[in-house]
């Protein structure tokens, strides 16, 4: 336990005082600042959008114009900070030699592999509480609204869903940073990676939907159905597909399906918004969904690592 908090802190201070992190936490976080304050400036426009009830998260959904949302920016910029906080964790050790120096002194291989992962968890959650803690404060200041202790909650389990999403994507780094020798190598596969899960994946769930369950002029409600189904059901290998179903459910409390059901419920059903309990058992098992994939991850680079051969250099 004393190799894991050894490596945890070295990590830790290595990771906050880099330029990466500085650049991407500035990056990020002038981003958000710029978009909820632009949005909380013409609040107006959106009042018929807007629950009097849920102002403050309906701000994080909103998007004015050209100008996304500030979960766009979490759903895209996420990968990119999990990825360069990933990908060199093992082969850059290695390529400068201290490998072996690491590991010839009183600290084990899980010691450093688990406080490398733990390391980046750790500056991804101080990285998204400052960044959350600076917008409420500017909405706070800007709209004089107090948030009430159910969007505080949301907002609290959102954190938790973004770490775990970008955890996914460092632990995937860690994976190719332990499996090829070369940095270059370990981004640019976790990038392609990357590409695949956010734009490819709905691409490949049309095409087999599709031919599973050819679509016509003359198509059924049944067959709709069934060819919607098959294409999420596909989809939702993607932790991409997975963060955005869960985060629209948060922050938009009147969602209460996804895909063709979210129609079908629609027609038949007020947009209401639903209660905190009622938002998670929709989100459950795509929350569920995201753990797994991110601790699969993570448990595939462990394995991998402590059978690998390390000669010193």
């Amino acid at each position: 336990m004393s190799g894991i908090k050894v490596v945890f802190w070295k990590e830790l201070a290595d990771y906050l005082g880099s330029r990466k992190f500085l650049i991407l936490f500035a990056i990020i976080l002038i981003s958000a600042i710029s978009i909820v304050y632009i949005l909380s400036q013409n609040i107006g426009k959106y009042s018929s959008e807007i629950s009097k009830d849920y102002i403050f998260i309906n701000l994080f959904t909103l998007s004015l114009g050209a100008l996304p949302s500030f979960i766009f920016f979490v759903s895209f910029f996420g990968p990119l900070i999990g990825i360069i906080f990933g990908f060199d964790a093992i082969n850059s050790e290695r390529s400068k030699g201290t490998m072996s120096t690491v590991l010839s002194q009183p600290i084990y291989r899980d010691a450093l592999i688990n406080g490398k992962f733990l390391a980046g968890l750790a500056t991804i959650s101080i990285m998204l509480i400052c960044i959350i803690l600076i917008i409420l404060g500017l909405e706070l200041g800007i709209l004089g609204i107090v948030p009430n202790l159910e969007e505080i909650w949301r907002i609290i389990i959102f954190f938790i869903a973004s770490v775990i999403y970008i955890g996914f994507w460092m632990s995937m780094g860690i994976l190719f940073s332990i499996i090829f020798r070369q940095t270059t190598t370990s981004a640019l596969v976790s990038v392609m990676m990357w590409i695949f899960f956010a734009f490819f994946v709905l691409m490949i769930s049309s095409v087999i939907a599709d031919q599973v369950v050819p679509l016509n002029q003359n198509s059924t409600l049944e067959i709709i159905v069934k060819n919607e189904n098959i294409k999420n059901m596909i989809m939702h290998i993607s932790p991409v597909v997975l963060f955005q179903e869960i985060i629209i459910a948060l922050l938009n409390p009147s969602a209460r399906a996804f895909g063709i059901t979210a129609l079908i419920k629609g027609n038949n059903l007020l947009p209401t918004p639903l209660p905190l309990s009622q938002s998670l058992l929709v989100i459950w098992p795509q929350f569920v969904g995201l753990l797994a994939l991110m601790l699969i991850c993570f448990a595939a680079s462990y394995i991998i690592f402590m059978r690998q051969e390390i000669r010193s250099t």
